[in-house]
């Protein structure tokens, strides 16, 4: 595979990255090589993805100089921030403005920025029905986000703009799955009512990514949504329930008691599942499954990612 169809994947060793990577290193008649980008080659994770077949890089996207080097001679370029490695939207925002400025400098065919909505669009910073967070945003790990789709715009990067959905995996690792209730039922507690939350399995978001990157021409300059399924907290629960063998209990929070939860950013959490509630035709409308599983045959369903995770998964 010649240089003029690499795809430089940033967070090669997180979720999102790292789905992209094995999507491409799965597919034996690809187009495309991948160069997965890490902070730290020399991690377990890293190591895997060379082993398995991937050309790793060390990036920062704290450091411009060496994103640049590792989106020289890329085709095309995945590109992603974690905001709760910092909790600083701000960052996100300088990090977002390097990678558009290596993919324009590096002369980048296409760019997927997974983004989110700027939920301030809808609720600006002066309506008090959702808190206002940081001095001006209501939901910081989406706004900043959303605000930086005009960096790569304004720059002329040909860019498909990915908005992602809740992940699953937040069952196993982000504190928010089964807790056992005073009354000895275990439950899983968002502030949703009956509002759907659309989701998707981590590992599907690099498989859809990958079908938007074969398909350049009909997405760029688009913004795709994607989802695995739009279910509610009973729904959710429900679905535990038959996976773990136990009754798993759906709790509609309060918001006021969400936010005093013990969890990172759980303001923050609180805010986004409201602006979720709230504008749900509008959030849900946003991702299809429909259009997921056209770019991602294999996308799970809920019972699906379950059925393969759900030893994974501690009712605590």
């Amino acid at each position: 595979m010649g240089d003029e169809k690499v795809i430089a994947v940033v967070g090669a060793t997180g979720a999102q990255g790292g789905g992209l990577v094995r999507a491409i290193l799965r597919d034996s008649a690809s187009a495309f090589s991948v160069r997965a980008l890490t902070r730290d080659p020399g991690t377990r994770r890293a190591t895997a993805l060379k082993d398995a077949g991937a050309a790793v890089v060390a990036a920062d996207l704290n450091d411009s100089a060496s994103v640049h080097k590792a989106f020289e001679g890329a085709y095309a370029a995945f590109c992603v921030t974690f905001f709760w490695a910092d909790l600083s939207p701000e960052k996100e925002l300088a990090q977002a403005e390097t990678m558009a400025d290596a993919a324009r400098d590096c002369g980048v065919r296409h760019v997927i920025w997974s983004t989110l909505e700027d939920t301030r669009r809808l609720i600006p910073p002066s309506d008090n029905r959702i808190p206002t967070l940081m001095g001006r945003f209501k939901v910081p790990h989406f706004d900043a986000k959303g605000e930086a789709d005009q960096l790569f715009i304004d720059r002329g990067v040909p860019t498909t703009f990915l908005l992602t959905s809740f992940y699953w995996e937040n069952l196993i690792a982000f504190g928010m799955g089964p807790r056992t209730a005073r009354d000895g039922t275990p439950e899983i507690t968002f502030p949703m009512g009956h509002a759907k939350l659309p989701g998707i399995a981590a590992d599907d978001i690099g498989g859809c990514a990958y079908g938007i990157f074969k398909a350049r021409d009909s997405f760029l300059g688009k913004r795709v949504g994607i989802a695995g399924e739009h279910l509610t907290g009973f729904e959710l629960a429900a679905s535990l329930s038959r996976a773990l063998g136990q009754e798993i209990r759906y709790r509609d929070m309060s918001l006021p008691d969400y936010r005093r939860l013990p969890l990172v950013g759980a303001a923050e959490l609180a805010n986004m599942f409201q602006f979720k509630r709230d504008f749900q035709e509008l959030f849900c409308g946003a991702r299809s499954v429909e259009q997921s599983r056209a770019l991602h045959p294999a996308l799970h369903t809920f019972e699906t990612w379950l059925a393969e995770n759900r030893h994974r998964i501690s009712v605590t």
